[in-house]
């Protein structure tokens, strides 16, 4: 029978086409079939149909996500990795990896920046990867990964505000803690220091509380001995142009009467929870920033692997 069919093609090449036309192939894409609107008049509607231009739209949004997809990470991927730079810098600068201080790097606030710029680095270079290469399994690992990180935050929140007595305690701890090594520590001593001008505040709770150092404590023999900083002062500018370090020496023995128009009197707690009160919608408005942005991301993953 095929014989038959190969020689009436051979003999008739003019039915050839007519009869692969009739055959069904998943390959070969089916003639629109006439309606009542067909005609020489309708050719460009039929046109607009045709499986060839759908294509077209097909990859042109395609190719769309593939590369927002991929130059969103790409973006987050170079933040990250400015943010590893900085801390790697930070803890070479202080040589904590010397042999000495090695046993004291887990307490560095670099550390942090560290950290935080591997773990962002790292999963914004495997979406980038993942979305150049149309590769699904990266981009899996990246959308579950994003996935937790929404799941961590939507946590975090709720905890920070079912737990706020909890954390206020750790945050005083780990101030009285910075204070105490305050001397030693640059990135503690800089931190305080910041802390202690943006909030305009003295100490943990009070001024008093720099007596936990062992320098200002009033037992010290040295020139700081019942002194604060001299960032509580009030004014530590000395005729407005030179930074005066010694303005709140001797501060400790004063009462809070005389003490007030020298230093700060609040403690940095109560400056924290006053800030917060007053930024709650700038607060909010940063969280729905970063938990729209992973849900963006989200979206387009599933897009890009439907």
């Amino acid at each position: 029978m095929r014989r038959l069919q190969s020689m009436r093609w051979f003999c008739f090449p003019w039915l050839r086409r007519e009869t692969t036309q009739t055959e069904t192939s998943p390959l070969i894409p089916k003639a629109p079939e006439p309606g009542p609107n067909y005609g020489p008049g309708n050719q460009g509607r039929t046109r607009e149909v045709e499986p060839r231009a759908r294509s077209r739209l097909f990859s042109l949004s395609d190719c769309l996500l593939k590369y927002l997809l991929f130059f969103s990470n790409l973006l987050f991927t170079v933040l990250g990795l400015v943010v590893l730079a900085l801390g790697l810098w930070g803890l070479i600068n202080k040589e904590s990896f010397a042999q000495e201080k090695i046993g004291q790097i887990s307490t560095d606030p670099m550390l942090v920046f560290v950290m935080l710029g591997l773990v962002l680095s790292t999963l914004c270079l495997s979406g980038c990867v993942g979305a150049l290469r149309e590769n699904c399994c990266l981009l899996q690992v990246f959308s579950a990964t994003v996935l937790v990180l929404v799941a961590a935050q939507v946590l975090a929140a709720i905890v920070a505000f079912s737990l706020q007595g909890q954390i206020e305690g750790y945050l005083r701890s780990g101030m009285l803690a910075a204070m105490v090594r305050y001397q030693d520590d640059l990135d503690l001593r800089f931190i305080t220091d910041e802390i202690q001008i943006g909030l305009q505040c003295c100490g943990a709770d009070n001024y008093r509380d720099w007596e936990v150092n062992m320098y200002y404590n009033c037992s010290a023999p040295g020139v700081l001995s019942c002194g604060v900083p001299a960032t509580c002062c009030v004014d530590p500018l000395e005729n407005g142009t030179v930074w005066n370090s010694q303005c709140g020496v001797g501060s400790q023995q004063l009462d809070e009467f005389s003490a007030q128009s020298v230093i700060f009197l609040g403690g940095c707690l109560g400056g924290m929870s006053r800030w917060i009160e007053q930024h709650t919608g700038l607060i909010g408005a940063v969280g729905m920033v970063l938990l729209g942005s992973k849900a963006t991301m989200l979206h387009l993953v599933r897009k890009a692997t439907r």
